[in-house]
């Protein structure tokens, strides 16, 4: 995966039929490569005279089967030489129709012709160890890709722009200027190596990756979502309320009570903040069906992973056992009590359910109500918490981790330091702290976290 000499092809645009479609290719092969099969102009040439292609500018012709002489398909090609590529190597990009069959035929011919099929990721790859961007822009490449709301795309180009990236290089930075005068007052302890306080820079640094961390749970709903399990008993209205707050009707609504027999997940861009909505079966204690027993395990199993629970109830009958044993499953997990079916006369009172929770009565017949559960999901998911709208967002649950791992060796340098022990034993905790934070950036990143990271590619990415 980490070979940089050969050249690599891969169909860079979603499987199936569209306008157009693009079969890319990195290294120093490739045009050589599409010269071999690729005649410019209108007439397809047999066999193909070798094209002299300005770089940077698309080239119209055609793809020719050299073996047999056969028009594959009407392409542009553009030629982009080194070092002024996303890879900083030789890049050429296929437009071709956008078909499963011409863009598979098209690969062929790069890969017959001397490429290889490139690896999940692995024109990023390239990208990051030339030097082009550092491991956490190559992150936001992925980011951008999947980002679900304007908001998600907008952080992930902060991060793609480089903005975490600097700010990690500066705190690192400051830790490496700590270390090297610990290590130089180690290393000539016998001369006189000028008094320096490191309790300011330590602070200083502390409270980077404090507001840093404090950001993070912000950010990582931005990239990844809100997992939103919507819970209750059989017939409570829970599909109902999922098709309410898409605004369209998404799951199957009946009368009859256990209608819903599986999950089902959609995504709502609330406020910016991509909503992961699953509907699931209503959970009662027991039933005679295989088929609604599966699925009443399958809701046991999306409210355990869920990062926030809607309990629904229907506020037109008294509660039941069930809607109690329900609260029980919900515990301690972030939750707000939906009580549905406002149109009709009061009769449940579900202010014992879950009492410390936010209660909002909703009818998801006619949209009341809901404008304000929206709003209170928001209030209830950030806690009151603002961030500056130009302050940098950590979105990554890894940046998150390896932020927590050096600030711990931060905080623990500085008890060392308080207790009055050598720079040496200082500079243990500080050298760490660097290497956690070099983690994030690319400059301490192993082999093995390399291949974790880009195996989340796509093929052609």
């Amino acid at each position: 995966m980490f070979t940089l000499d050969d050249t690599i092809a891969a169909i860079s645009t979603p499987v199936g039929e569209g306008g157009i479609g693009i079969v890319r290719m990195s290294g120093p092969e490739a045009l050589g490569i599409v010269q071999g099969f690729f005649a410019a102009g209108r007439r397809a040439l047999f066999p193909p005279t070798p094209p002299s292609l300005v770089p940077h500018r698309l080239t119209y012709g055609r793809v020719v089967d050299p073996a047999c002489g056969k028009v594959v398909d009407e392409v542009l090609v553009v030629y982009m030489p080194s070092p002024r590529t996303f890879t900083r190597q030789d890049v050429v990009e296929i437009n071709c129709h956008g078909g499963v069959v011409p863009l598979r035929r098209v690969l062929e011919l790069c890969l017959r012709d001397g490429a290889r099929l490139a690896e999940p990721g692995e024109f990023t790859l390239r990208a990051f160890l030339n030097g082009r961007i550092d491991l956490a822009q190559a992150e936001a490449v992925l980011d951008v890709v999947q980002a679900r709301t304007e908001a998600g795309l907008r952080l992930a180009m902060d991060q793609l722009g480089g903005r975490l990236s600097e700010e990690i290089r500066r705190v690192r930075g400051q830790l490496v200027d700590v270390l090297a005068w610990l290590e130089a007052a180690v290393d000539f302890a016998e001369d006189e190596i000028p008094e320096r306080d490191m309790g300011p820079d330590l602070e200083a640094v502390q409270e980077t990756l404090e507001r840093l961390l404090a950001s993070a749970e912000q950010g990582i709903i931005y990239r990844h979502g809100l997992r939103t399990a919507i819970v209750g008993r059989p017939n409570v209205g829970k599909s109902s309320l999922l098709n309410a707050l898409l605004r369209t009707s998404r799951a199957i609504v009946t009368p009859i009570p256990g209608t819903t027999r599986d999950t089902l997940e959609e995504t709502l861009n609330l406020r910016g903040v991509p909503l992961v909505l699953v509907d699931t079966a209503g959970i009662r204690a027991a039933s005679d069906d295989p088929v609604e027993r599966l699925g009443i395990e399958r809701s046991r199993t999306a409210l355990a992973s869920a990062d926030l629970a809607l309990l629904v109830v229907d506020g037109s009958e008294s509660l039941t056992p069930t809607d109690y044993d329900i609260a029980a499953l919900v515990g301690e997990k972030t939750a707000l009590v939906v009580v549905n079916k406002s149109d009709l006369p009061a009769v449940a009172d579900a202010g014992c359910l879950l009492a410390q929770r936010p209660h909002l009565r909703v009818s998801a017949l006619t949209g009341k109500g809901l404008e304000m559960l929206e709003e209170t999901i928001i209030e209830t998911v950030f806690a009151g918490r603002v961030v500056a709208s130009d302050a940098v967002l950590v979105s990554s649950p890894r940046h998150k981790e390896s932020l927590h791992r050096a600030l711990d060796h931060v905080i623990a340098a500085q008890a060392t330091l308080a207790d009055g022990l050598p720079a040496d034993f200082v500079s243990i905790d500080v050298t760490a702290a660097v290497n956690v934070l070099g983690e994030i950036t690319g400059e301490t990143a192993h082999e093995d976290m390399l291949e974790a990271i880009f195996s989340r590619f796509c093929i052609g990415k």
